[in-house]
């Protein structure tokens, strides 16, 4: 199985703006934990080992976040609290079963920069995962560890893809396919945000990615495009411009977003609502206020 990871936490989010000017997309609250934390956890339900991090280097919440903090755990105690204890000790637990590192990228220049710099941290032959965090996934089998049971069998790049209303295909990265299989593709073309009439399928790319070192000489060779930066979807059409094979596989489970406001609230909403505490209050308030 894979057993490292890349997690690039290193934007701007700008559309998020103001909030994100101090507190960094990644930690903005889903419910009752952070959107970092689900992807966290999402790997290491899935037999990952090591995180590499791209961070800003102005903004690295990461390391603190999983720290250990005695004084808060005495604090609590002491003011009988003792049952928020829980919670930390989660996050310890995380702590202790998976290694963190940290490479940075001081400037916002494309996802494929971004992935670029974590190159020393993989081996030379060795795969890897990207999870991007504008992604959640709530499903079964954790959405890495669906990836990965299919790189088992194939050992060639696979991309994590989800059927999309054919009128918001102008939203995503489109894949042209060959079928191979039930929910498994040979990929033939990537198309970044097709018009609708133009569309190659339905199939969105999810950030969800299962890649072999070969793609960081690709980024280290490829120019930078539009708008000046290095995007992972350039190096694929160099790949399959060169005739290699890159699979995609159509994952089993929701796909909650939250790469701008009105998703990652929608985001919110539906987690909220399905929360075993909250969600039946929330549904007995809903009732009562007035739209």
């Amino acid at each position: 199985m894979i057993k490292k990871v890349i997690i690039p936490v290193a934007g701007l989010g700008t559309r998020f703006l103001p909030q994100s000017k101090v507190l960094p997309k990644e930690f903005f609250p889903l419910v009752d934990k952070p959107v970092i934390q689900y992807i966290i956890e999402e790997v290491m339900s899935s037999g990952v080992k090591q995180i590499v991090f791209v961070i800003n280097p102005e903004k690295n919440l990461v390391s603190d976040y999983f720290k250990k903090n005695l004084k808060l755990k005495k604090l609590l105690k002491n003011k009988n609290k003792a049952h928020l204890l829980d919670e930390l000790e989660e996050l310890e637990k995380i702590a202790k079963s998976i290694s963190f590192s940290y490479v940075s990228q001081k400037k916002p220049i494309g996802n494929g920069h971004a992935i670029l710099q974590a190159k020393n941290k993989i081996g030379k032959n060795e795969p890897y995962g990207i999870l991007f965090n504008d992604d959640i996934i709530i499903s079964k089998i954790p959405c890495f560890l669906q990836l990965s049971k299919v790189f088992e069998t194939y050992q060639r790049p696979i991309i994590a893809l989800k059927k999309v209303p054919k009128e918001e295909v102008y939203h995503y990265g489109i894949v042209k396919v060959e079928k191979i299989a039930n929910r498994f593709y040979k990929i033939k073309d990537v198309v970044e945000k097709p018009a609708v009439d133009s569309a190659p399928s339905d199939l969105a790319i999810v950030g969800r990615y299962i890649l072999t070192p070969e793609i960081f000489d690709i980024l280290e060779k490829i120019p930078h495009g539009k708008n000046k930066e290095l995007l992972l979807t350039d190096a694929f059409e160099k790949m399959l411009k060169d005739q290699k094979t890159i699979y995609g596989y159509e994952i089993e489970g929701d796909w909650l977003e939250c790469g701008d406001k009105e998703r990652w609230l929608k985001s919110n909403l539906l987690l909220s609502l399905r929360h075993p505490e909250f969600g039946p209050k929330l549904r007995k308030y809903l009732k009562k206020i007035k739209f």
